[in-house]
Order: structure tokens, then sequence, then C-alpha cells
């Protein structure tokens, strides 16, 4: 079993920063894939980014790309997503996610099997 806890949410102005962690327990960590996903009111779930288990490879959303930057740190069971150029269209509670299978990166919420309780972004205009 794996639990996982975010932190690092909170109110910034449109074009301002904020950096996400999610912290996961469990000694099988640093083999799973992880994405991070985020839902907005009166919206379906959906993916943000994924990385591998060995940061070897990323995977981003096209809303995304070129401004969120997902890393992780295995010797501590952390992974990171590093938010900048935040528009009001990126607020939404935001959701971290491991995929304990060997499938590569997904970006389907099906592929995933453990998740974190969520974490709020507001960016205002």
């Amino acid at each position: 079993q794996v639990q996982l806890v975010e932190s690092g949410g909170g109110l910034v102005q449109a074009g301002g920063s904020l950096s996400l962690s999610c912290a996961a327990s469990g000694r099988s960590f640093r083999w799973y894939t992880m994405g991070w996903f985020r839902q907005a009111p009166g919206k379906e779930r959906e993916f943000v980014t994924a990385i591998s288990w060995s940061s070897g490879g990323t995977l981003y959303a096209d809303s995304v790309k070129g401004r969120f930057t997902s890393s992780r740190d295995n010797t501590k069971n952390t992974v990171y997503l590093q938010m900048n150029s935040l528009k009001p269209e990126d607020t939404a509670v935001y959701y971290c996610a491991a995929d304990r299978s060997v499938g590569g990166l997904q970006s389907r919420r099906e592929a995933y099997d453990y998740w974190g309780q969520g974490t709020q972004v507001t960016a205002s205009s």
C-alpha cells in the first residue's frame, strides 16, 4: 500500500509560480511512475504530467508544456511539480498519483493505483 500526501498549494497571481510536493510512503515508490492530475470545479479530472521511475522520461499535457516541470527524488520518496507562468485556467485541485505497473508513462486516470487527497491551486487574474 502506498500513501500520497500533497503540499504546497495556495493562491498566486496570474504569471506567478508555485511548487507542489507529493510525499509517498512505501519502499516500492522508487519503481512507480508518478503522475499529476488536476480537477477544476464542474470539470473532469485531467492529466497534467507523468514522470518515470528513473526520471528518464516525462510526459506533459499540451496545456502545461513549457510552463510546468515534474521531478522526483527517490531518496526522499517525493515527487515535485514546479508551475511557472500560472494562468487562471490552471486553478484546480491538484492530485498526485502512483502507477505500479510497468506500462510506461500513462495519461489515463485508470492507469493509476494510488491517489493523494489533493491540494488547491488558485491563480487569480
